[in-house]
C-alpha cells in the first residue's frame, strides 16, 4: 500500500523501495512484480521490466488482463516470442475474451508473419465483433500484405465501431495519400475534423499540406482562416497562409504576411530566407540580398542563406560575390553538391576554367555519384582543352543517370564537331532531342551530327527547327549557313551568316570565311554595322585612365 500510495504521488523511487520491500516478505506475489514491472517499463528501464514479467509469466496465478499487460513489456523489450507465449496462456485461459488476440496480432505484424497476425485478429473479431482495435489492426495487416481496399474496409469498420478512434481516420488518410489519392486523404481528415476534434492543429496543417499538393489553394486557405480563427496569433498559421499565397504567386501578399511575422520574431532565419526568395521571384533582388545578408548577421553559420545568395549573385552575374558565399556554404557543409556546381559555374563564367575543374574536382570527393557534377566538370576540361577528360566525365555522369540530356548532347556535340565518331554522335544526340524535343540546342547538335554523317537533308531539317526553337543563336544561324553552303544555296547561306555575325560581330572566323567564299565584306550589311554600333555603345568611350 506505501509503494501504491507513492505511485499516486509521482515518487517512482519510492514506490520501487517499497515494493521491493514487499517482495522481501512475500517473494512469490504476482501483483507487486506486475506493479515493478510497469514502473520500471514506464521509466525506460526495459531489462529490469522484462524480468519482472517474466517472473509474471512464469507464475501459476495467471490473471488475463495481468498476462496480456506482461506481453506488451516483453514485446516492447524485444521478446516477441516470450510475448506471444503468454498471450497464448492468456487466450488458452479466456479462449472467448477477443481483446487478447489483438496484441498477438500486432505483434505477428511487427514480425512480418502476416498470415499469422491476420489469422489471430479475425479470430478476435469473431469475439469481439465491434472492437475498433481489432478492425484498425486487421486494417494495418492489410496495408502491410497490400490488400488495399480490405484495408480501407477495416479503417470503416473501426470508425463506425469508435467514431472518435483517431488512429483509424490517420491511418486511412495517410493510405490513401501514399497510393496518391489525395481527394480521398481529405475527405477522411475532413470527417475527422467535423466528427472528432475540430481544433486538432496537427491534423489541420497536414489537411492544408495536401490542399497545397494538389493546387487547391483555396481549400488551403480556408483551412488556414480556422487557425486563425482559434487563434489569431498563430504565427505558425501566418506562415502557411504566406507559403500559399507564394505557390499562388501573389507574392505581394506573402511578402507583408512574412514582414509580419518578422516584427514579432525577427529571429527566424527560415521565414526571412523564404522572405528573401519572394523578393527573388519578385525580381527586387536588393531587398533579397538585403534579407540574406541579415540573416547571415543573425547567424554567420546560416547556411541556408549563405548558399541562396550565393545563386542568386551567380543569377546577376555578381561572381566574385556569388563564389565567396557559395565557398562559405562550402565549408559548412563539404557534402552538399549545389555549392560546388554553382561555384564552378560562376569560375567558368570569370573563365577561371582550372579553378572551375578544381571546384567540381572537390565537389566530387564528397558525392561521387553526382551526374551533374560529373557533367560540369567536363565542361571545365572542355575549356582546358582536356578532351580524353572531357569523354570520361561525361561517361561517368552517363554511368549514372543515362537519361542525363545535357550530358548526351554534350558527347554528341563534342564527337560531330570533331568528325569522330560520328555514329555514336547520331546516337547520343538523338537520344538528348528524344528526352527534350524543344530545346533548340540540342535540335542543333542533332542537326550538326548528321551534317557531319553528310545527311543533309535531314541536317536541314533539324537546323531549321532548332532556329524555330532557339530563336536567335548565332551558333545555329552559322550551322544553318554551312548546310545552305554545302548545298549549293548560296542566298539562304549568305543570309544565314549575316543574321550569325549580326548575333555576334566577333566571329572574325566567319566574317573571314564570309569573304573567301565571295560574298563580300559583311561589316558593310546594316544589320552587321548597327549590331557593331550596339555593341560600341555598351562598352562606352575609352577612358582616359591607365
Amino acid at each position: 500500500m506505501l509503494g501504491y500510495q507513492a505511485e499516486l504521488a509521482q515518487e517512482t523511487e519510492r514506490a520501487i523501495t517499497e515494493y521491493r520491500a514487499a517482495l522481501k516478505s512475500d517473494p512469490s506475489s504476482v501483483a507487486v512484480k506486475a506493479r515493478l514491472a510497469s514502473i520500471y517499463f514506464g521509466i525506460g528501464d526495459l531489462n529490469s521490466a522484462a524480468q519482472y514479467a517474466e517472473e509474471v509469466g512464469e507464475s501459476t496465478e495467471q490473471d488475463v488482463q495481468v498476462l496480456t499487460q506482461m506481453a506488451g513489456i516483453l514485446a516492447s523489450a524485444g521478446k516477441p516470442d516470450r510475448a506471444i507465449r503468454l498471450l497464448d496462456q492468456a487466450i488458452k485461459r479466456e479462449p472467448e475474451r477477443g481483446e487478447t488476440y489483438f496484441p498477438k496480432g500486432i505483434i505477428l505484424l511487427n514480425q512480418k508473419q502476416l498470415a499469422e497476425a491476420e489469422q489471430a485478429v479475425v479470430q478476435g473479431l469473431k469475439y469481439a465483433p465491434d472492437s475498433p482495435i481489432g478492425h484498425y489492426y486487421l486494417g494495418r495487416i492489410s496495408v502491410e500484405a497490400q490488400k488495399y481496399e480490405q484495408a480501407v474496409a477495416s479503417f470503416e469498420r473501426a470508425i463506425a465501431a469508435n467514431p472518435a478512434f483517431e488512429p483509424a481516420y490517420m491511418a486511412q488518410a495517410t493510405l490513401h495519400e501514399s497510393r496518391q489519392e489525395k481527394d480521398k486523404a481529405i475527405a477522411v481528415l475532413q470527417n475527422y475534423l467535423q466528427r472528432v476534434n475540430l481544433h486538432n492543429k496537427d491534423v489541420r496543417q497536414h489537411l492544408i499540406q495536401l490542399y497545397i499538393s494538389t493546387k487547391d489553394y483555396a481549400g488551403g486557405l480556408a483551412e488556414v482562416q480556422k487557425m486563425l480563427e482559434d487563434n489569431p496569433d498563430d504565427l505558425d498559421a501566418q506562415l502557411r497562409r504566406a507559403l500559399i499565397y507564394g505557390e499562388k504567386k501573389e507574392y505581394a501578399k506573402a511578402i507583408e504576411q512574412l514582414n509580419g511575422i518578422l516584427q514579432v520574431k525577427p529571429g527566424e532565419l527560415k521565414v526571412r530566407d523564404y522572405l528573401a526568395y519572394l523578393y527573388e521571384e519578385s525580381k527586387e533582388y536588393p531587398k533579397a540580398i538585403e534579407a540574406y545578408q541579415l540573416n547571415i548577421r543573425h547567424d554567420p553559420s546560416y547556411i541556408d542563406s549563405h548558399l541562396h545568395l550565393g545563386v542568386l549573385q551567380y543569377r546577376i552575374k555578381a561572381y566574385s560575390e556569388a563564389v565567396a558565399h557559395l565557398g562559405e556554404a562550402i565549408r559548412l557543409n563539404p557534402k552538399q553538391p549545389e555549392p560546388y556546381i554553382v561555384k564552378g559555374l560562376a569560375f567558368l563564367q570569370m573563365e577561371q576554367f582550372e579553378s572551375a575543374s578544381q571546384t567540381f574536382e572537390e565537389g566530387l570527393r564528397y558525392n561521387p555519384k553526382n551526374a551533374d557534377l560529373h557533367f560540369n566538370l567536363g565542361t571545365a576540361y572542355d575549356k582546358l582543352d582536356r578532351f580524353d577528360d572531357v569523354v570520361r566525365a561525361m561517361e561517368a555522369a552517363l554511368s549514372l543517370d543515362p537519361h542525363h540530356a545535357d550530358a548526351l548532347n554534350y558527347l554528341g556535340y563534342s564527337y560531330a564537331e570533331r568528325g569522330i565518331k560520328i555514329d555514336q554522335a547520331l546516337s547520343l544526340t538523338k537520344q538528348a532531342v528524344a528526352l527534350k524535343p524543344e530545346n533548340g540546342y540540342f535540335v542543333d547538335s542533332l542537326g550538326w551530327a548528321f551534317y557531319k554523317s553528310g545527311m543533309l537533308s535531314e541536317a536541314l531539317t533539324e537546323l531549321k527547327k532548332a532556329v524555330s526553337l532557339a530563336g536567335d543563336d548565332p551558333v545555329i544561324y552559322e550551322h544553318l549557313g554551312e548546310i545552305y553552303w554545302k548545298q549549293q544555296q548560296i542566298p539562304e547561306a549568305r543570309e544565314a551568316w549575316i543574321r550569325s555575325i549580326a548575333l555576334d560581330p566577333k566571329n572574325s572566323k566567319l566574317i573571314e570565311r564570309f569573304k573567301a567564299q565571295g560574298m563580300g565584306d559583311p561589316l558593310q550589311d546594316d544589320r552587321v554595322r548597327q549590331a557593331l554600333q550596339r555593341v560600341s555603345e555598351r562598352v562606352g568611350p575609352p577612358s582616359a585612365n591607365p
